[in-house]
């Protein structure tokens, strides 16, 4: 199929731009669709070199417009759906997280079932799947196992129900005549140089002469490096474009994970910043259990005072079983039916992520040494 386009939207994130990056490398591709709500000016002029050549069309515009999103829908030949609002710890309004990964995806599903687009991969989440308790292990898990998140969390709920709608989707009749073929990728926590938790941990550290957090030591999880996570992007549509892996794909979902070592967070946090200097909080810190039901009535204060002030927990139930679950899996499938292997090794991974901290720490102590002078 020579002269095939690609939509990728949310394109200016922390995923969506290395998507972007491995897309340029494909073999007859000849323009991809760069979609977000709005691309900060460096990743701007980064781009714009691509769109020199022609290749790359940077599209701004929210995914809740109907009209933006069939214009961008016209003409392609595959959607990649990476844009999301991630909120672990709700900080963001409920309806804002519900209209975006919910009715967004259901605005472009739509979009491309009206503009003809064969092919649709949605970007997923473990949370997905859970965890639903802190007492439950669930290790080197796979797709066969029935495993669904519980929390009414807007994230985990809006990306579970927004899943369903994707792979519901597959199989859709096209107004062409054709056939809409979905799928979905469950990364597991996704890290690398310019992750927004991880910058988010550094920065509270280099205020904090450089102590980590340590909320996570029950953990054990498999995290991801943000190469391999695009790479398995890049992986899933050649075998939807290609007739003879497609059958086995198409409706289907697949965990996406490399060969990280499985830690803690706290653990993956320290490891990838020690050389720097930092260290994990030594200090006791509560026991998980009455954390737990702190907070769960952190909730109920926060629900009491919603009419009046809006109160902001520090934690809750579902941070806190997040943060102390044993919860990794298998990525077997993505591999015998994607072909996936990690493009980046853990080494490599650790490296790339490390050099990202150490211009962090530099950029700090320049910013303290212009406020010195």
């Amino acid at each position: 199929m020579a002269g095939w386009s690609c939509l990728v939207t949310g394109a200016g994130g922390f995923l969506g731009q290395r998507i972007i990056r491995l897309l340029v490398e494909e073999k007859e591709l000849q323009e991809i669709r760069a979609l977000d709500k709005v691309f900060r000016p460096e990743l701007r002029e980064e781009f714009s070199k691509l769109q020199s050549q022609g290749k790359l069309t940077l599209l701004e515009g929210d995914i809740l417009d109907e009209q933006f999103m069939k214009r961008a829908c016209q003409g392609t030949s595959a959607v990649i759906h990476a844009a999301s609002v991630i909120d672990v710890f709700n900080v963001i309004p409920r309806e804002t997280i519900m209209n975006v990964n919910l009715k967004g995806t259901q605005i472009l599903l739509e979009a491309c079932a009206q503009a003809s687009v064969p092919i649709f991969i949605y970007t997923s989440t473990i949370e997905v799947a859970g965890p639903n308790s802190y007492r439950e292990v669930i290790q080197n898990a796979s797709e066969d196992q029935p495993l669904e998140t519980t929390w009414s969390a807007a994230y985990p709920y809006s990306k579970k129900l927004a899943e369903k709608a994707v792979l519901a989707a597959n199989g859709w009749a096209l107004k062409n005549g054709g056939t809409l073929y979905t799928c979905a990728l469950r990364p597991m926590f996704i890290y690398g140089e310019g992750s927004p938790f991880l910058y988010g941990f550094i920065d509270h550290a280099l205020k904090n002469n450089g102590i980590l957090p340590h909320n996570s030591k029950l953990s054990i999880v498999n995290p991801v490096y943000v190469g391999n996570v695009a790479w398995a992007h890049i992986l899933a549509l050649r075998a939807l474009r290609d007739p003879e892996k497609a059958a086995n794909i198409q409706g289907q979902f697949y965990y996406i994970a490399d060969d990280t070592p499985h830690q803690s967070y706290d653990h993956l946090n320290y490891t990838l910043s020690k050389e720097w200097g930092f260290c994990l909080d030594s200090r006791m810190s509560l026991p998980v259990l009455p954390k737990y039901w702190l907070g769960f009535l952190l909730e109920i204060v926060s629900f009491l005072l919603s009419p009046i002030y809006r109160y902001q927990p520090p934690f809750n139930r579902h941070t806190v079983t997040l943060l102390n679950s044993v919860f990794t899996f298998s990525y077997k499938k993505a591999q015998q039916d994607l072909g996936y292997q990690p493009l980046f090794s853990w080494e490599k991974a650790k490296q790339k992520t490390m050099e990202w901290i150490g211009s962090l720490v530099e950029r700090h102590k320049e910013a303290a040494r212009t406020k010195t002078r």
